[in-house]
């Protein structure tokens, strides 16, 4: 593939020059160090991957990305940046993967066989849902798919997202969470709490117009006033 870096460090320019090099797949074809030249180069030399910084003075990597919506031949963007902030962001611009700094040969070389893969197979068709995420977790990010999440809780700035018996945090507000997930399988059902619609077992009265939702695992929820509407779509179907 051919791979443009944007970057505004020199050094990480170079360690990225290096780390594509041990990779047969990349051919690197040229690198930039502002927003600006990234998309300048992007329409002379048309690569097929391009390695992206966040952090950049003026147009950052976000605005890149988003630049690059609009066009025919839209190159693979992997952005790789020392933030994990930016991670729901980078969903919205339709990027392939996202690499912490320090990137390594091995993660790196993931990233890429993601892209080569995306690429065999063909462009999917979009959704206006968030299909997955990227959770950070030690020195990486993890992608998690959006239907493995068995619930969300609110944890002051953060989100505890439950998978499979693990906990991941994310820092995003429950709001934003909720506007991004598919309503179709997911259900806000408190102020704080968003569950999987299919994990929820039943659906009890205590009455008083108290409501508790049921997991599969045994767990209770306390469905709030303000989301019982949403709940009472689960039996409606």
């Amino acid at each position: 593939m051919r791979t443009l870096i944007v970057d505004d460090e020199p050094l990480a320019i170079e360690r990225m020059q290096i780390l594509c090099a041990g990779l047969e797949t990349l051919h690197l074809v040229g690198t930039a160090s502002d927003g600006a030249a990234a998309l300048r180069m992007i329409a002379a030399l048309a690569p097929d991957l391009v390695l992206l910084d966040i952090g950049m003075p003026g147009l950052d990597g976000i605005g890149v990305a988003t630049a690059l919506e609009g066009i025919a031949a839209r190159p693979a963007v992997v952005f790789c940046t020392a933030y994990d902030q930016y991670a729901l962001a980078a969903f919205d611009v339709s990027a392939a993967d996202y690499v912490l700094k320090p990137v390594s040969a091995e993660r790196l070389a993931r990233a890429v066989a993601r892209v080569t893969a995306t690429r065999s197979a063909g462009a999917s068709p979009a959704s206006r849902w968030t299909e997955e995420f990227w959770v950070p977790h030690r020195s990486e990010m993890i992608r998690i798919d959006a239907d493995s999440i068995d619930r969300i809780d609110a944890d002051r700035d953060y989100m505890r997202l439950s998978v499979g018996g693990r906990t991941l945090l994310l820092h995003q507000t429950i709001s934003e969470l909720e506007r991004r997930l598919d309503p179709a399988r997911f259900v806000r059902l408190h102020r704080s709490t968003i569950v999987r619609r299919d994990v929820i077992a039943k659906l009890c009265h205590e009455g008083m117009g108290v409501w508790h939702a049921e997991l599969r695992d045994g767990s209770l929820v306390r469905i709030g006033r303000t989301y019982q509407a949403a709940a009472r779509t689960i039996v409606a179907g």
